[in-house]
């Protein structure tokens, strides 16, 4: 199978978010790689989604787990090669999987060949104006150029020997580049047509509302109430760092570029803005494809929570002109079994807002490891955790990113590498045993098998791709929805059973996300998926 001619294949795809150094390891060092992400590909295909979301990869120090990026235009010896990268791409489309990447460029790593230039420059230098350098406040510079935060904690700017000095709105690793500058945009277009020109399908766009700042870089005035961080929205005030106008005119200079490449190549943004509104501004024909909601991910597992937010981001979908976006999990936020109460509490919750989730028009965005029940993994020793934030504020992303147990045991490392050797990076709980692919595998109640079925199915069933939602009647803490033709959607959170008979509705059940003791009746928990 390959990939099919589809311009608009994005619109109601099924993503699945590779984090590479977490996701196989295919040389047996502990860090993922290329080679192992290849290696996973039919496991992938076979898994049913339609596309591969990867993390950064390219040449970094991982100060920040690759989105502090060293080079563009390569890939980290750590992961591979670009070879490597080429081969996994071939072998990915041979397969029909598209293949997304991701794209840091509100900042680099401190290691690039520019920022070093710069550093040995001297203040006002064309070498420095590729990043956002400032002389500093007070009598001798000694203060900062305005009171800005980074997102990690701390200040968000760091001074340098000659006394200037620069901004990172996250770690001091990670300096800010200067999008009023030509040469930083110009640079970009080039390694968008690099990937492009290697047969990539997409982009995801990492921090897409940050690159520009208020002229002036005016200090904001206030800050957290725990003094960390300042928040990247206080209230519907706009920070002087986040969702410039001028965000828009890259864009503008993207999209075409885009365009130009058969396939239908797209994009899609990391976001956070005030309002609906401000969101729609990103997408559209002359800017981006896409962009994530976040709010779905966000919300409490409560009916009404899950209610009110599909309302808005459908509403929202309708104001941009572009299907929404539903995501659970993802590389920054604790998984969703733990988010939901750990344990079977919350891994049966999971399992139910996912086949929900997957039942909403528009695209759908898995990360690595949710489809075999992963939880968060909260006991990491500290001294291994490698997150930036934790180290200044003693939050942690280190959690969601453990490396995936694909088999075996644990002393083998849950055959992260297939033979078993090497330490992986971060230790994995010895209570996952129990949650390998390979054990998995031939259980047809296991979480592996569950989300086999729902992906098939909505491949399979007219009414689940785009569409509308047509609510239905329904008691207090359910959600009752139907998908033309002949889809109806329940998803019962009430602290009580219910009967189909309750809701009036009769048919053929499809799928539901746990087993059903009492043909007719769906536990608490569950959501069913009913031919009607």
């Amino acid at each position: 199978m390959t990939t099919q001619a589809n311009d608009d294949w994005w619109r109601d795809a099924v993503v699945y978010q590779v984090y590479p150094r977490s996701f196989a390891d295919g040389d047996g060092d502990g860090t993922g790689d290329l080679q192992g992400v290849r290696g996973k590909l039919p496991y992938l295909r076979e898994l049913g989604i339609d596309a591969i979301w990867l993390s950064p990869f390219y040449t970094s120090p991982l100060a920040d787990g690759g989105y502090d990026v060293a080079d563009y235009r390569d890939v980290d010896p750590r992961f591979g090669t670009l070879a490597d990268f080429d081969a996994m791409a071939a072998d990915a489309h041979a397969l029909g999987i598209r293949v997304i990447v991701d794209l840091v460029p509100n900042h680099s790593s401190d290691q690039h060949v520019w920022f070093q230039q710069a550093l040995a420059a001297a203040p006002g230098s064309p070498e420095r104006e590729r990043y956002m350098f400032r002389d500093g406040l007070g009598d001798n510079g000694e203060l900062p150029p305005n009171d800005w935060e980074s997102i990690f904690g701390g200040r968000a700017w760091t001074r340098v020997p000659d006394g200037q000095w620069y901004l990172h709105l996250f770690a001091p690793e990670q300096p800010d580049l200067n999008w009023e500058n030509p040469e930083v945009r110009a640079e970009f277009r080039e390694v968008l047509r690099f990937w492009l020109d290697r047969g990539v399908d997409g982009f995801r766009i990492d921090v897409a509302h940050g690159m520009i700042k208020a002229e002036g870089l005016p200090s904001v005035g206030r800050t957290s109430d725990d003094g960390g961080r300042q928040v990247e929205m206080l209230g519907s005030e706009r920070l002087p760092y986040f969702d410039q106008d001028g965000v828009h005119d890259i864009y503008r200079e993207w999209r075409p570029i885009l365009d130009e490449y058969p396939g239908g190549r797209m994009a899609v943004a990391e976001a956070w803005v005030e309002s609906p509104e401000r969101l729609a501004r990103y997408i559209g024909r002359d800017e981006l494809h896409q962009a994530f909601n976040f709010d779905f991910m966000m919300a409490d597992f409560d009916a009404a929570s899950f209610r009110t937010i599909i309302d808005k981001s459908l509403a929202e979908a309708d104001l941009v002109g572009a299907p929404t976006t539903w995501v659970l999990s993802n590389h920054d936020k604790f998984r969703h079994v733990t988010r939901y109460g750990d344990g079977s509490v919350g891994l049966r919750r999971a399992r139910a807002a996912t086949l929900l989730m997957l039942a909403l028009p528009g695209s759908a965005y898995l990360y690595n490891g949710e489809e075999l029940g992963l939880n968060e993994v909260l006991d990491l020793p500290d001294e291994l955790r490698e997150d930036p934030s934790f180290k200044r504020t003693g939050e942690s992303r280190d959690g969601c990113r453990v490396p995936l147990p694909w088999g075996g045991t644990l002393d083998e490392g849950f055959r992260f590498n297939p033979d078993g050797q090497g330490t992986p990076w971060l230790p994995q709980p010895a209570k996952w045993e129990t949650l390998t692919a390979q054990t998995q595998e031939n259980d047809p109640e296991s979480t592996l098998n569950f989300y086999r079925a729902a992906l098939r199915l909505r491949r399979e069933l007219p009414a689940l791709g785009g569409g509308t939602v047509q609510w239905l009647d329904a008691p207090e803490g359910v959600l009752a929805f139907r998908r033309d033709p002949g889809v109806v959607v329940i998803t019962n959170i009430a602290d009580r059973p219910i009967t189909l008979a309750e809701l009036g509705l009769s048919g053929t059940p499809l799928l539901t996300s746990s087993p059903v003791p009492t043909p007719g009746t769906l536990p608490a928990d569950t959501t069913l998926w009913l031919l009607a």
